[in-house]
């Protein structure tokens, strides 16, 4: 199975349930980017338990203003946890500093977006994920190839919305399957 270079990009990856890498179990990752070199994505389902958008601002000295909004902090990835992006609606864009994403999506990683987020401006719809999810040449392909991953378009609703609890149950729906009818092991034809 081949994929061009921008097959993935705004798409959602499900974890299947015999995924072998505890770091993903009954994960759903939003894809950022993927090329022939690399892949990029943030799991949307995983919340960061040890910190909180306000702990964060407060650690980064950005003053909270009155209409500032909480956003949900989740844990993005095991590459890199000391780093935030915000995946968001099309609504902001900082310039140079903003990856546009197939599907109506922006990820920025700069303080900017941090900063308007605190004082009441910002994307409509965002959350921060602290580290990424990345796979050198190949080796997402690979996974997908030994049925790690189910690949389906992002919604949304379920990305930024959702109960983290049932993100993953949620994207299989949007899939028409039923969990329960997921088999553990994959097969070939």
């Amino acid at each position: 199975m081949s994929f061009d270079s921008t097959q993935l990009a705004g798409k959602l990856l499900i974890a299947m349930p015999d995924m072998g890498d505890p770091r993903f179990e009954r994960s759903v990752i939003f894809m950022c980017s993927h090329s022939e070199d690399r892949a990029m994505g943030l799991i949307v389902n995983k919340p960061a338990r040890d910190l909180r958008f306000n702990d964060l601002l407060k650690q980064l000295d950005i003053p909270e203003a009155p209409r500032s909004r909480q956003i949900r902090v989740h844990v993005g990835g095991p590459v890199d946890y000391g780093r935030g992006f915000v995946l968001h609606s099309p609504d902001y864009h900082s310039t140079d500093s903003t990856l546009e994403i197939d599907g109506g999506y922006g990820l920025t990683a700069t303080l900017d977006i941090l900063e308007d987020i605190s004082h009441g401006d910002g994307p409509e719809r965002c959350l921060l994920a602290m580290g990424y999810a990345g796979w050198g040449p190949g080796q997402l392909e690979a996974e997908i190839q030994h049925n790690g991953w189910l690949i389906c378009d992002a919604d949304s609703d379920l990305v930024f919305e959702g109960e983290n609890d049932a993100k993953w149950t949620g994207a299989l729906d949007l899939m028409g399957i039923n969990p329960l009818m997921l088999s553990p092991g994959g097969g070939s034809a």
